[in-house]
C-alpha cells in the first residue's frame, strides 16, 4: 500500500516508536472547550512520560509472551532492535545513522504490506473472507438495504466482535481518502494514558497494530485487529457492510470499537480539519502532532466509555 510517501510516512512512525516505545502517558487538566467543533491551540496540557526501558512501558506485559519468544529464537536480531531504538532516541532525524534506521524501518513495512496483499502473512487472525461466506447473497436480493442492515445487525449482536453498516456516500469519501492517505496513528485510552496502533489500508481491510509491535518485531508484528469491509451490496443497495476479527488477548469488543469508531471520525468527517490530521501524517510527517490526534478524539467522546471503566 505505501507508495510515494513512504520514507515520510515511515520517519513519523518512527518518530513515536522510538521516542515513546508505543506509550504516550498523559494527564489531562480538565479544561474543556467552549465551542463544538473548534480545537484550540492550546487544547489540553500534556505530560510527556518517557520510558528509559521497555519492560517499564505498562504496555510491555501485555506484550510479554510475544516479546521474549522473539528475544529467545533471535536474540542478536531483538537486540540490534533495541540498540538501535535506544541511540536513536538521542539522535536528531536528520543525522545519519537515524536516516539510516527510516530506511530500515520504511522496508520493514513495505514487506508487511506486501505479505498482507500476497495474502502469504502468518498472521493468525487474518483471514481471506468473502461476504458469501457469510450472508446468503441470493436469499436477500428481494430485500432492501434497510432489512439487510436488520439482519447484519442481529447477526453480529451476540458475537464478539464489532460490526457496522456504512451508507455508500460515507463509504466512498473513506475509500477514496485511504488510496491517497493509507496510514494513520489511533490513540486507544487506556488508564495509564493512551496506548497507540498504527492503522494500514489494504485494499478492503484495515489492519491495526500496536506501535509497540512494530517496534520489537518489525515486519512480523502481528495485527490485533483486521477490519474488513464489503462493498458488494454498495451499488444495489446503497450499504457497504463491515466486521471485524480480533485478538481477544490484547484488545477487548470495546477497544475494538473505539478504535473502529475513530475511522469514521478521522477518515469519515466532513470537517476538513480533521482529516488535515490524516494527511498530514501521511504526507507532511514533521508537522504531524499526536496531541491533536488525542485532541480530536477527546473532543469526539468516542473514548469516554473506556476511561470511566476500569478495563
Amino acid at each position: 500500500m505505501l507508495h510515494k510517501n513512504d520514507g515520510k510516512m515511515a520517519a513519523a512512525l518512527l518518530q513515536m516508536t522510538c521516542t515513546y516505545r508505543g506509550l504516550l502517558a498523559i494527564r489531562v487538566t480538565g479544561i474543556r472547550t467552549l465551542i463544538p467543533g473548534l480545537v484550540p491551540v492550546q487544547f489540553r496540557a500534556f505530560s510527556v512520560r518517557k520510558e528509559p526501558k521497555l519492560e517499564d512501558n505498562p504496555y510491555y506485559f501485555k506484550y510479554q509472551e510475544k516479546i521474549q519468544k522473539m528475544c529467545s529464537s533471535r536474540p542478536q536480531e531483538f537486540k540490534a532492535r533495541m540498540e538501535k531504538s535506544h541511540k536513536s532516541k538521542t539522535k536528531m532525524l536528520g543525522s545519519s545513522k537515524q536516516a539510516d534506521f527510516v530506511r530500515a524501518v520504511e522496508q520493514q513495512l513495505k514487506k508487511q504490506n506486501n505479505l498482507a496483499a500476497e495474502n502469504k502473512t502468518s498472521r493468525s487472525i487474518t483471514k481471506n473472507k468473502t461476504l458469501g461466506s457469510i450472508l446468503n447473497l441470493e436469499r436477500i436480493q428481494d430485500k432492501t438495504g434497510e432489512e439487510i442492515a436488520e439482519i447484519w445487525t442481529k447477526h453480529y449482536a451476540t458475537k464478539d466482535t464489532i460490526s457496522a453498516v456504512i451508507p455508500r456516500q460515507t463509504y466512498e469519501i473513506i475509500a477514496t481518502r485511504a488510496q491517497s492517505c493509507p496510514m494513520f496513528l489511533y490513540a486507544l485510552p487506556q488508564n495509564e494514558g493512551y496506548e497507540f496502533f498504527v492503522g494500514q489500508w489494504s485494499s478492503n481491510m484495515l489492519n491495526f497494530t500496536s506501535l509497540i509491535n512494530i517496534q520489537t518485531q518489525g515486519e512480523k508484528a502481528p495485527s490485533q485487529l483486521i477490519l474488513f469491509y464489503y462493498p458488494d451490496l454498495k451499488e444495489c443497495k446503497g450499504i457497504v457492510l463491515m466486521t471485524a476479527e480480533l485478538d481477544s488477548k490484547f484488545l477487548t469488543v470495546q477497544q475494538a470499537q473505539c478504535l473502529g469508531n475513530q475511522v469514521q471520525l478521522f477518515y469519515g468527517t466532513k470537517r476538513q480539519e480533521t482529516f488535515r490530521l490524516v494527511e498530514t501524517f501521511n504526507h507532511h510527517p514533521a508537522e504531524f502532532k499526536h496531541t491533536l490526534v488525542i485532541a480530536e478524539l477527546e473532543q469526539s467522546g468516542i473514548g469516554n466509555a473506556l476511561t470511566t471503566t476500569s478495563l
